[in-house]
């Protein structure tokens, strides 16, 4: 008897304290918890310490009220036929008020959310083509998070925000946009250094020229002022030495010039052998050339 005593009375202390330990438990800020007894759900407890019946009511679900998110990727064709994964970040949460109702008319909500996100995606993207997917992917976003946020609020759920995080093509038509990008970049290249060799090429044509007509224009002046000084000496050497003819004159400098010409040729660094005719007669034949090329210098002089 002894023996049968202590058993009831270790089983009437299990009883105790279950009762005790039993009808008492605490919810967390931004939880509630879901309550029944015998299987029916009879409230949802608040934050905080709170009290029930042992052993009759259970604490079957506790719901977080904070803002979640899921991940959904999509994959759907767009309007110009290019494959396209879209990544779709959902944020949900549960309304408050409407805990029981989001623990008991879904099965699984984040299914459900997956669901309508698929809907809404393979819907719209269709009708935009590529560039426009990449261009409008908020007007994507918002399109899920209007659907999803009426949809999932008779379930007790409501949609903060829905956003698409990454447009994903396939990668051979990644590599054909990056290959047109390429072909694009080069053409306007290509046309800007067309255009500055163009620019190049016409400031060295206005530069030769102009050099050419300085050039001319030193020549002219050199050989007038060769002819003004000729014409003095001339006049010089006739007023000293009456006697002299003046073509004599002329041949006696033109030959001093050829003189000089050759010495200068001959000290100049960068000089090669020239061979040219010394006798009497390739003198003259020298001369006779001098003194007609005066001649039309002096012509060429007088008509401008």
């Amino acid at each position: 008897m002894e023996l049968f005593d202590l058993i009831v009375l270790f089983l009437a202390g299990l009883f105790l304290l279950g009762l005790i330990f039993g009808s008492v438990y605490t919810v967390q800020q931004q939880t509630r918890a879901i309550i029944e007894r015998f299987g029916k759900y009879v409230r949802t407890a608040r934050p905080g310490l709170n009290f029930k019946i042992p052993y009759i009511e259970h604490v079957v679900q506790r719901v977080s009220l904070r803002v979640q998110q899921l991940l959904v990727e999509v994959e759907t064709k767009t309007l110009d036929n290019v494959f396209v994964r879209l990544f779709v970040a959902v944020q949900y949460r549960v309304v408050e008020g409407s805990e029981a109702d989001s623990f008991y008319k879904l099965q699984d909500h984040e299914e459900q959310i997956k669901s309508y996100v698929l809907d809404v995606v393979r819907a719209k993207v269709p009708k935009m083509n590529l560039d426009e997917v990449f261009e409008k992917k908020d007007d994507v976003g918002a399109a899920v998070k209007t659907e999803l946020d009426v949809s999932m609020r008779q379930y007790g759920f409501e949609i903060p925000n829905a956003l698409v995080t990454d447009v994903n093509p396939a990668d051979n038509v990644k590599a054909a946009m990056n290959e047109i990008q390429t072909q694009q970049r080069l053409q306007v290249a290509a046309a800007a250094k067309g255009e500055a060799n163009k620019i190049l090429v016409v400031k060295n044509a206005e530069a030769e020229a102009e050099s050419k007509h300085l050039q001319g224009e030193g020549i002219a002046k050199q050989r007038r002022a060769i002819i003004d000084g000729l014409r003095e000496s001339i006049a010089a050497f006739t007023d000293k030495i009456g006697s002299v003819n003046e073509h004599e004159v002329l041949n006696l400098v033109l030959l001093t010039q050829y003189f000089d010409t050759m010495k200068e040729i001959g000290i100049s660094s960068g000089s090669k052998v020239i061979l040219m005719p010394h006798s009497p007669a390739g003198m003259s034949d020298i001369t006779d050339q001098l003194r007609a090329a005066i001649i039309q210098g002096n012509e060429a002089a007088s008509q401008r």
